[in-house]
């Protein structure tokens, strides 16, 4: 490595081009950095349950060197001014690279076709509240029909979720919210996105895919300019999770059934699915004691999310190598990230040394995220990050961390 790129890769390097520093990985597996492509870091305006700093040092200790946020802060990502002081907060706290999503409303059309740097365009189809929700056909086709901009959609049906709170009104399990945003919910929101998307030939993302009808149907009908991810919540939680941790599972998309876990991971193994995010989305646990259904819906997940993978591909699920593609390589070549998402000459140096030897739990005590839990705790995982890397620099190494480390804006190579 030499400033922030690698600029050689060989099993041995001559003495003439010996390194100023030589870090010891015997025993660790050495991949590209995570991608983290869906994430709420909640600064500004709800920074008492994450903020950019807080957030970015959960993600080097899970391995996590770049991450694209969500519009939904306080105030809303809709504008260029928005856009820009997010970039501008992050520059000053954030331990590794970043990207900002736009989000649409009905009425922000010029902002969605101009804002820079931007990985695209997010619309809430259902599952959220005031400006943010483009629900209907004729709100959405506005959007597709103009720009090229990728779009990403949570994909849930906002009048099915309406009609369905009523008919379930009064019941306090929190079991029950996947019922009421059930697989129709976000089967029905999905159809309607791809509609438009062939109808524009535009760029779409589906994200968080969440039931196994979603991925059935990308399997039949998925065009070669549509993408879509899963969490590893959707992969390895479903609604038996409720009986153990409540609230704490509850989130949106909901957690379906194993019948749901089962497709949804035979259509990653098979690259119906493109790559996994983890929808870090963190609530105080003050919050979610609140009580259903005046809890809100969502978890942490970037300092657990390669490990649980990897622990899977350990287990047989898949392979280490599928699980680099998933959360590096397939991300920055979905999002149009240069540079990004593998370990060869010219990339950036973001990297991640993790051993995959030795299994350890998820301890509370040892979250890095402002929220201080995990779904996963007591979970025992391998494939913990030893050593992560950021533009060349050591910014956590066995526990420790570099504070004084700062990642980049992230730039974006995909048409607008």
């Amino acid at each position: 490595m030499q400033g922030r790129e690698i600029i050689q890769v060989a099993p041995e390097i001559s003495s003439s081009e010996a390194p100023e520093k030589i870090i010891d990985a015997e025993g660790l597996t050495l991949l590209p950095g995570v991608i983290d492509p869906q994430v709420h870091f909640r600064e500004p305006g709800l920074e008492h349950k994450e903020d950019l700093f807080t957030a970015s040092r959960a993600c080097v200790k899970g391995g996590v060197t770049s991450f694209l946020e969500m519009p939904n802060t306080k105030p809303l990502t809709t504008t260029q001014t928005a856009l820009d002081d997010k970039l501008q907060r992050a520059a000053q706290k954030c331990l590794v690279n970043f990207g900002f999503f736009i989000g649409a409303t009905a009425e922000n059309l010029p902002d969605l076709l101009t804002a820079n740097p931007t990985p695209g365009i997010k619309i809430f189809m259902g599952s959220m509240h005031g400006p943010l929700l483009v629900d209907t056909e004729e709100k959405l086709e506005p959007i597709f029909a103009r720009g090229k901009r990728l779009i990403a959609v949570h994909a849930e049906n906002q009048a099915r979720i309406d009609e369905r709170k009523k008919e379930f009104a009064g019941i306090s399990d929190p079991a029950i919210h996947s019922q009421i945003q059930d697989n129709e919910t976000a089967l029905l929101a999905t159809k309607m996105a791809l509609k438009l998307s062939k109808k524009y030939q535009r760029r779409l993302h589906i994200l968080h895919t969440s039931t196994g009808d979603e991925a059935e149907l990308l399997r039949q009908d998925k065009p070669s300019w549509v993408t879509a991810e899963v969490t590893p919540q959707h992969l390895l939680l479903n609604t038996s999770a409720y009986e153990k941790i409540g609230t704490l599972a509850q989130m949106n998309p909901p957690l379906k059934s194993a019948w749901d876990n089962d497709i949804l991971w035979q259509a990653l193994l098979d690259g119906v699915i493109d790559f996994i995010a983890t929808d870090h989305a963190p609530h105080t646990l003050e919050e979610k004691a609140k009580g259903y259904p005046n809890t809100p819906s969502g978890m942490p997940g970037v300092e657990t999310s390669l490990p649980l993978m990897l622990t899977q591909a350990i287990q047989g699920k898949c392979s280490v190598a599928q699980v680099s593609n998933w959360m590096s390589t397939a991300v920055a070549k979905g999002y149009g990230i240069p540079k990004k998402g593998a370990i060869a000459p010219g990339f950036d140096a973001d990297l991640v040394l993790v051993d995959l030897d030795n299994y350890r739990p998820v301890l509370r005590d040892e979250l890095m995220t402002k929220c201080g839990w995990s779904p996963f705790e007591g979970w025992s995982l391998t494939g913990w990050p030893v050593v992560t890397i950021v533009g060349g620099e050591i910014v956590f190494n066995r526990g420790e961390f570099n504070s004084n480390v700062r990642g980049k804006a992230i730039t974006f190579s995909v048409a607008t």
